[in-house]
């Protein structure tokens, strides 16, 4: 079946939905398979450069939102540190050791629903800063946004805008209930207006089949971003999603295929939840369709030590 569709992959042109779920069905050694093939496709349409990012969480807990992968939802008991925005010295530390790290992307996010008044032009202040100070290429994710906001941002120096969807249309009501997907679309297209770039993408492993993960691929395709960040749900206690029982790392490594063969030309970029997701089985993820990463610590949990990631990087003979 693979071979029967790769010269249409290899040409740029993505899997079907039918396709797809026919791909899903794949075990054993046809996974394999299915990664190498996942793999020339990333060389062929994206080259071999990885696109690496790190973030700071700028403001952190007390949201108002129920979503229920979240530490920092005020809905759940999870004992994060709260504190409100950050100052221009915290960031500009963070952002030197970024520098540092060979990071291409910087990303401030916050938690909430949406910023105030007061705080977005606090943060406008400090993309303003920070476009004089690095060269990094700037990125924000700060909740919902209209599309005055996102030309406010892109005058201040930010490129790309991060707003995931989180998982399926479907699915979405049994993640979220205090907004709703289509809430999200409308910040997606409200960037994209501004002439900001877009990252959007999800967290698998929440309990949605293979199906409603494929949705979530299918209707990101149509959204037409430019990044799309892959998440494995890592359960903090505390939130609804604790004590979920993560899928294998096989059907992990699956999922990420099949989004590079929806998705040929995107970038693919392996985020949040993937040392306890997939472990060892990490450098096979970069090995089958992967061109970005999220590199360093999280929001509010720890990543692994960047070193170990470029290496992994260097083995595989990414360009960075």
């Amino acid at each position: 079946m693979l071979k029967n569709i790769e010269k249409k992959i290899l040409e740029g042109r993505g899997i079907t939905w039918n396709e797809a779920l026919e791909i899903s069905k794949l075990e054993g050694d046809n996974i394999i398979s299915l990664l190498n093939l996942a793999n020339r496709v990333r060389k062929l349409n994206a080259g071999d450069r990885i696109d690496l990012c790190s973030i700071m969480a700028a403001k952190v807990g007390h949201c108002s939102e129920d979503c229920k992968f979240c530490s920092q939802s005020a809905h759940h008991s999870c004992g994060v540190e709260v504190y409100e925005l950050i100052d221009d010295d915290a960031v500009l530390r963070r952002i030197e050791e970024i520098e540092n790290s060979g990071a291409h992307r910087f990303c401030l996010v916050t938690s909430g629903e949406r910023l105030t008044d007061r705080e977005f032009d606090r943060v406008l202040d400090i993309y303003t800063l920070l476009n004089k100070e690095t060269d990094l290429k700037l990125c924000a994710s700060l909740g919902s946004l209209d599309e005055d906001r996102a030309h406010a941002l892109k005058e201040s120096g930010v490129i790309m805008y991060h707003h995931n969807v989180e998982t399926s249309r479907n699915f979405f009501s049994k993640i979220c209930t205090t907004h709703t997907y289509d809430d999200r679309v409308k910040t997606i297209r409200a960037a994209k207006a501004a002439g900001l770039k877009v990252c959007c993408g999800g967290i698998i492993s929440m309990g949605e089949s293979m199906e409603e993960r494929l949705e979530m691929a299918f209707e990101i395709r149509d959204l037409d971003v430019d990044s799309i960040p892959i998440n494995i749900l890592n359960p903090i206690e505390g939130t609804p999603l604790a004590n979920i029982e993560l899928i294998p790392h096989e059907e992990i490594l699956k999922s990420i295929a099949l989004f590079r063969l929806i998705m040929p030309t995107k970038i693919i970029r392996l985020a949040g939840g993937k040392e306890k997701g997939l472990g060892i089985y990490e450098k096979m993820a970069y090995m089958g369709g992967i061109n970005g990463a999220l590199v360093g610590n999280y929001l509010t949990t720890k990543g692994q030590d960047v070193e170990e990631e470029l290496k992994i990087f260097k083995e595989i003979s990414y360009v960075f």
